[in-house]
């Protein structure tokens, strides 16, 4: 790689981080008080699915470890959001769900949200953010596949 495509390469990545945890700590900042991003994304995912999912599942679909994933679920459990249930083909397994409050905390999450993302698609331009996004969503994949 030459010295001007490494640059890039660091260039690109350098704002791809800084601009991840900017917009973490901007989003941080309205979350319902005790939730995390990571309760969110969790929540959010499985309002989504409409299904349940194993541990094993979420911590492949965040690509975190099971014991990170383990975690985050301990807590929203303690929280109400979630109902942890054994597996009943395989008691060796559990199976998580969204409970009706895990639903309510989402939606104030995404209420709260909606006003600071909605401001910084606006300030960038939506045809800007429009063109962004099918670069970020390949670079997204192309790291699945190499990961």
């Amino acid at each position: 790689m030459s010295d001007q495509a490494n640059a890039l390469a660091v260039t690109l990545f350098s704002e791809i981080l800084t601009a991840d945890q900017l917009v973490r700590n901007r989003l941080s900042k309205v979350l319902p008080k005790g939730m995390e991003i990571s309760h969110f994304s969790v929540l959010n995912h499985l309002a989504h699915s409409g299904d349940e999912r194993s541990p094993a599942q979420l911590a492949k679909s965040f690509h975190v470890t099971r014991g990170a994933m383990t975690n985050t679920l301990g807590k929203l459990e303690w929280a109400g959001y979630i109902h942890i249930r054994p597996d009943w083909d395989d008691a060796r397994r559990k199976m998580v769900a969204i409970s009706p409050a895990g639903r309510q905390a989402r939606d104030a999450a995404l209420a709260a949200m909606g006003p600071v993302l909605n401001d910084l698609v606006s300030d960038l331009g939506e045809g800007k953010v429009r063109a962004a996004l099918p670069i970020l969503r390949e670079l997204r994949i192309k790291l699945e596949q190499d990961g």
